[in-house]
């Protein structure tokens, strides 16, 4: 967080529309940005808890877009849709994530990626269109402990990438 000259600190311009997750995971740089690569490690980690995903598309290029649906645990399907806006190799990944392509409801989100040791400290920090966008992503759809499980679920397959080796 940036401070002022006094050393308060500065609130990002962007603070209410925002939800900001981060986790450590016991694994390099690398690894933890390849299983953001491939629809073989996504559809194997990416979600809340009890949900699954079903690619109909993905191009892992900046200007690329990945199409899936996933299904929650009561069976609902949610369509989803994603475009890459930047990717820099391990250290960063910038999106635009909504329902479909042309959303005017979607948002933005940059992933972090920072050697922390021998692990990494991935960020994910989103930025919706307006304050009751991000409100009713938190409260509606749990948005924050949906992220949480989210990188959890990561935490854990890089876990299994790691102990089967990557090239696997």
């Amino acid at each position: 967080m940036a401070t002022t000259g006094s050393g308060a600190p500065v609130q990002s311009a962007t603070a209410d529309r925002e939800i900001v997750i981060s986790r450590v995971i016991d694994a390099p740089p690398e690894l933890v940005f390849e299983a953001f690569t491939e629809v073989r490690h996504l559809s194997r980690w990416w979600g809340p808890d009890g949900f699954t995903t079903t690619t109909t598309s993905l191009e892992f290029r900046a200007g690329g877009e990945w199409d899936f649906v996933m299904h929650g645990p009561d069976g609902t399907d949610y369509p989803e849709w994603i475009t890459w806006t930047e990717i820099t190799r391990p250290e960063r990944i910038a999106m635009l994530h909504g329902e479909s392509r042309g959303d005017p409801n979607a948002f933005e989100s940059v992933l972090t990626f920072e050697r922390d040791g021998t692990a990494t400290r991935i960020e994910m920090r989103t930025v919706f269109p307006t304050k009751e966008l991000r409100d009713e992503a938190a409260e509606k759809y749990h948005a924050i402990e949906g992220g949480q499980q989210t990188l959890g679920n990561l935490a854990a397959y890089v876990a299994e990438m790691a102990e089967q080796g990557a090239d696997d």
